[in-house]
């Protein structure tokens, strides 16, 4: 017979809620004490990547070039966090949030030029100026995203003063609350409810510690690299849509695109030999967003005006999205000319459902360390 389980009391199980309590806290503690000395690192980075670019002619002259050898350097020795992206970031951070004294000056080294210092002498100073930077790096590039100033600034201190976390920030951003405060006649109300969390913007302790830009700066990695699980699961969707009936025409992957002064990349981009089309498909890993559809119009508008060829039909997104156990896959079918053309994409195209299985289990076998079939 089964042996019965034991009789568990209140005082136990209020007992495991307070360890349990005292963990979590503890969890988010660790995460942010990393997060405060990597961005505290990024900053001297930046510090030092300007002041080698200013130390001579020739190298100021040529910035870019500069930074695309050191991210490839730096991704060498290091791995992954030194794009020329990130790069950018740290500069542009290091430009953008000016402090008192240099991490050198803190720690009582040499003057701030020096940069042959050793490891022992940096390390004090890293943690002295972690202070100065009491967000996540995480918050600190999407605050780097604002222009305003004086939004940014705004933007900053009611994220330190409600504790908002980074999809809060983002939200708050994109829904331009600056902007809606400063017309507002009661701007404390406003404050007060508009800065109250939403149950989708909480993050939990194990999101804290798994946040993959702390990963990246430890150089660890999760269960495993979600740019590892994007580019397997992109390449079995190559495969899978050129096997659908031979309609579609692999055209790229990683397509490039500038708009502005940004730089953009499509997944994958194919032309459907029936409707006369490109399409262009972005994969997201997580729930899909209001960001994400906003994003895929760019695109399409772009595609329209610089990648279709005449004679072709307006070019049709799709956006995959994938997390665990709940994969979808949405047309953006809205610019199309008239509802004649819409219905013809509709027949013509895979079910968003297939797509959505498809990329659902391909996920689900990569994560149990199979090859897709």
């Amino acid at each position: 017979m089964k042996p019965s389980e034991p009789t568990v009391d209140a005082s136990y199980t209020g007992f495991v809620g307070e360890l349990g309590r005292l963990l979590d806290a503890s969890r988010r503690t660790s995460a942010r004490a990393v997060n405060s000395v990597m961005t505290a690192t990024y900053w001297e980075l930046g510090r030092r990547i300007v002041k080698f670019e200013q130390g001579g002619k020739k190298r100021a002259e040529y910035g870019e070039e500069l930074l695309d050898r050191l991210a490839r350097d730096l991704t060498q020795r290091f791995g992954r966090g030194f794009s020329l992206r990130n790069l950018r970031n740290f500069r542009t951070f290091y430009l953008e949030w000016p402090i008192r004294q240099t991490l050198s000056a803190e720690s009582g080294t040499k003057a701030a030029g020096d940069i042959q210092q050793t490891a022992s002498a940096e390390s004090p100073g890293v943690r002295v100026q972690a202070a100065s930077f009491p967000l996540p790096w995480s918050h600190y590039v999407r605050l780097l995203s604002v222009k305003k100033i004086a939004a940014r600034h705004f933007y900053e201190t009611e994220a330190l003063r409600g504790g908002w976390s980074e999809r809060q920030l983002d939200r708050q951003i994109a829904s331009l609350f600056y902007e809606r405060t400063a017309l507002s006649r009661d701007k404390t109300a406003m404050l007060t409810k508009g800065g109250k969390p939403r149950p989708e913007d909480r993050v939990t302790a194990d999101e804290e510690v798994k946040d993959p830009l702390v990963l990246e700066f430890l150089d660890l990695k999760d269960e495993y690299s979600e740019s590892e699980l994007e580019g397997a699961l992109l390449q079995h969707l190559e495969k899978f849509l050129l096997e659908l009936g031979g309609s579609f025409t692999f055209v790229g992957r990683q397509r490039r695109l500038r708009i502005g002064d940004d730089w953009y990349r499509v997944d994958l981009l194919f032309f459907h030999r029936r409707l006369r089309c490109l399409v262009v498909i972005d994969l997201k890993i997580g729930k899909l967003t209001h960001a994400d559809a906003g994003q895929m119009h760019m695109y399409l508008n772009y595609a329209r005006e610089h990648w279709m060829q005449e004679g072709e039909n307006p070019p049709v997104g799709l956006i995959l999205c994938s997390k665990p156990n709940d994969a979808l896959a949405k047309y953006a079918l809205e610019g199309l000319p008239n509802q004649v053309l819409a219905r013809e994409y509709k027949l013509a195209l895979p079910r968003e459902k297939l797509l959505a299985d498809e990329i659902e289990k391909t996920r689900e076998r990569l994560e149990a360390g199979k090859k897709p079939d």
